[in-house]
């Protein structure tokens, strides 16, 4: 090291600011301990600067530049050295950030979610960024250094983690609690009251360290491609079956369908299509005896065993159905055209 290189690390021991490579972080620790008095601290207008002995709060100063001296900031003579001759305070200095800090991005793993409609448990994952202010400085600081997390990497680490469980944790409460099918999920149907939810769940893990999550952006919840593939089939065997009236009724269908299937590929072209007609026809015809049965059940109260297991939606409700499956992407344009028309004729 030069002498000039020894002039100015010296100079820079008696200015104390926030380091030009950290302006973005939310929480800088100044890196040296011993401090000299009547240093020259510079605090920016939109940060605070705490001092800090053994786990607890000494002392904060506002932004301006301020001489680090007892006749002005009184509480420094709690800190000073008195084996210097006063010379010299011991603390850890901090600057915290008080502005808003966007485009903060998380995500990772949910773990498997049930989807309610299907049963089936599908592997998900979450993605987004987020935005966050502190509104306590002092909170922060004395709750991150009892956590031994005061560095600003340390503290997003933590902050993103918290983020992640709540999220999961409320994703899949709220899809127990209101039967969300996965596939709506993952379309981002119920994005917003998603977003909600979680801000107000992770705000109870983070208020006691004073910070506050904004508002969130560009949230998804995903899954993988195969899963939604398999997803998809299943809610169209569900909402057919329904539709049919019965799963036995639509297995028929769907039997007639494949046997068609099979005999194209086994060259018989047009006795497959025929065959396919055939079985869509059936599939639709089933659909549309049941829809007459259950117009004729509601002229006439049902009795007995009928009564059980009579359906007692109507045919309104049973377009709104159908309309919100087509929405899900669980039926095609020409599917949900055939079986609305069907409905139709009933209102």
């Amino acid at each position: 090291m030069g002498i000039f290189d020894g002039f100015k690390g010296e100079a820079r021991r008696n200015f104390i600011a926030r380091a030009d490579e950290a302006k973005n972080d939310i929480i800088f620790k100044h890196p040296e301990n011993n401090v000299r008095m009547l240093t020259q601290l510079t605090v920016d207008s939109d940060e605070v600067a705490l001092f800090v002995k053994d786990g607890k709060l000494a002392g904060k100063l506002g932004p301006g530049r301020h001489s680090l001296d007892t006749n002005n900031i009184p509480f420094l003579s709690a800190l000073i050295e008195k084996v210097t001759g006063g010379n010299l305070f011991v603390a850890e200095v901090y600057f915290v950030s008080t502005r808003e800090f966007p485009s903060l991005k998380f995500g990772g793993p949910i773990g498997d979610v049930r989807d309610p409609e299907t049963g089936l448990g599908i592997g998900t994952m979450v993605y987004g960024d987020f935005s966050l202010r502190v509104t306590d400085p002092e909170k922060l600081v004395i709750g991150l250094v009892g956590m031994r997390r005061a560095s600003n990497d340390e503290f997003l680490g933590w902050f993103k983690a918290q983020m992640l469980k709540t999220t999961r944790d409320r994703i899949a409460e709220l899809m127990v609690k209101k039967r969300w099918p996965l596939l709506d999920v993952t379309s981002g149907a119920y994005t917003e009251e998603i977003e909600e939810d979680v801000i107000s769940g992770v705000t109870r893990h983070v208020d006691g360290y004073g910070v506050q999550v904004v508002r969130m952006g560009n949230f998804h919840v995903s899954i993988k491609p195969e899963d939604e593939a398999q997803l998809k089939t299943l809610s169209k065997d569900v909402a057919y079956a329904r539709l049919a009236g019965g799963f036995q009724q639509y297995a028929q269908g769907a039997a007639m369908l494949g046997a068609a299937e099979g005999m194209k590929k086994g060259g018989g072209e047009g006795a497959g299509g025929a065959l396919q007609g055939m079985g869509m026809g059936m599939g639709f015809g089933m659909a549309s005896t049941f829809a007459n049965q259950q117009a004729q059940q509601q002229q006439r109260p049902p009795t007995g065993d009928t009564a059980a297991a009579a359906d007692t939606r109507t045919p309104a409700q049973r377009l709104k159905e159908l309309h919100d499956l087509h929405k899900a992407g669980v039926l095609s344009d020409d599917e949900y055209n055939a079986k609305r028309a069907e409905l139709m004729k009933l209102l």
